[in-house]
């Protein structure tokens, strides 16, 4: 049983250390929370707001003003994707919520905020 127990455990050290890696390559200082997890969507859509104020929607530059066409065009006119919103920490919050009504206003009802899990000491 402890075999068992042990290549569990580093197994689910190696999918907690590669995941990450694998979601939107754009590098922003998220913040930091203890919140529990969101129930993740298969296909989620994720925008991310840099702390130099641009905008990405995936890996790709964009303008607020195409970012609905654009979330649109992704989602292929399917509006209840979840739409992941990535904001820097050094952001102002205000223009966080502004994104986040935005993309509630074009027609997505599923918004959520996206945070680092903060690294626990051992």
């Amino acid at each position: 049983m402890t075999p068992l127990v042990d290549v569990m455990l580093v197994l689910l050290i190696i999918f907690m250390v590669t995941a990450p890696m694998m979601s939107s390559g754009v590098n922003v200082d998220l913040p930091k929370t203890t919140a529990s997890p969101v129930n993740s969507d298969n296909r989620p859509i994720t925008v991310s707001l840099k702390s130099d104020g641009g905008l990405y929607l995936g890996d790709d530059a964009v303008s607020r003003d195409a970012l609905l066409d654009r979330l649109r065009q992704l989602a292929g006119n399917e509006t209840g994707r979840r739409v992941f919103v990535r904001a820097d920490s050094k952001i102002d919050y205000g223009q966080v919520m502004q994104l986040m009504g935005q993309i509630t206003a074009g027609g997505f009802n599923h918004v959520a905020l996206l945070a680092q899990q903060p690294q626990s000491s051992p």
